[in-house]
C-alpha cells in the first residue's frame, strides 16, 4: 500500500516564509516582522480553506500585532545594536494568561456554536494562546518562548490530522527555534 501526503506549494512557501521570519525574531532582527506579515497573510488564506477559522481569524490579529511589534522593537532600547529583552513581571504574565483563558472562552463559544470549524474549541484556544504569545514577542518578553513551545507541540498534533503536512513540519521546527528563542534572549545576543 502506498501512501503519499499531499503537497500544497503555497503551504510549502508559506511554511518557508514563517520559518525564516521565526529565524529572525530569535535573533531580534526588525526584518521579522515584515516578512511576518507575508506569512500571516497567506496562513489565512491556508486555515479558512482547512476549516480552522479561528487560526484563519488569528492571522489578521497576528498582522496588527506584528506592525505593532515592528513599531515597538523599532522604538525600543538598544544593546549592542539590539532590542533590550525584558524578563516581564508576574502581573504582566498573569494578565496574559487571563487573557488567553477569556479569548479562549469567548472564540471557542463562538466557533463551536456559529460555525462549522474543525476543532472549534481546541484551535480556539490555541488561537488565543498564540495571540498572548505573539504580544509577549512584541513587547520582548522573554516568556513568549516558552508559550510558544507549549502552543506549538499541540499546534502539531492539530495539523498533521488536519491533513497540513508542511506546516505540521513547520511547527515542529518552530518548537526547536522556540528553544533556541528561549536560550539566545536569555543571553541577550543572538548566535
Amino acid at each position: 500500500m502506498d501512501f503519499e501526503l499531499p503537497v500544497d506549494p503555497f503551504e510549502i512557501a508559506a511554511a518557508a516564509i514563517s520559518l525564516v521570519a521565526v529565524w529572525w525574531t530569535t535573533r531580534r532582527d526588525l526584518l521579522c516582522w515584515p516578512i511576518g506579515i507575508v506569512s500571516v497573510l497567506m496562513y489565512a488564506a491556508i486555515y479558512a480553506r482547512a476549516h480552522l477559522y479561528s487560526d484563519a481569524l488569528l492571522q489578521f490579529v497576528f498582522g496588527a500585532f506584528l506592525v505593532y511589534g515592528w513599531w515597538h522593537w523599532w522604538r525600543a532600547p538598544r544593546e549592542q545594536g539590539l532590542p533590550v529583552v525584558v524578563p516581564g513581571g508576574r502581573r504582566e504574565l498573569v494578565l496574559g494568561i487571563c487573557g488567553g483563558l477569556a479569548g479562549w472562552a469567548v472564540l471557542g463559544w463562538f466557533m463551536s456554536r456559529h460555525t462549522d470549524a474543525d476543532f472549534a474549541w481546541l484551535d480556539a484556544g490555541l488561537a488565543a494562546f498564540s495571540l498572548v504569545a505573539q504580544f509577549w514577542a512584541a513587547r520582548l518578553l522573554r516568556a513568549n518562548w516558552l508559550l510558544w513551545i507549549a502552543v506549538d507541540v499541540i499546534y502539531v498534533g492539530m495539523y498533521a490530522v488536519k491533513g497540513l503536512p508542511a506546516t505540521a513540519v513547520l511547527y515542529a521546527v518552530f518548537i526547536v527555534l522556540a528553544v533556541r528563542g528561549w536560550r539566545e534572549w536569555g543571553r541577550g545576543t543572538p548566535a
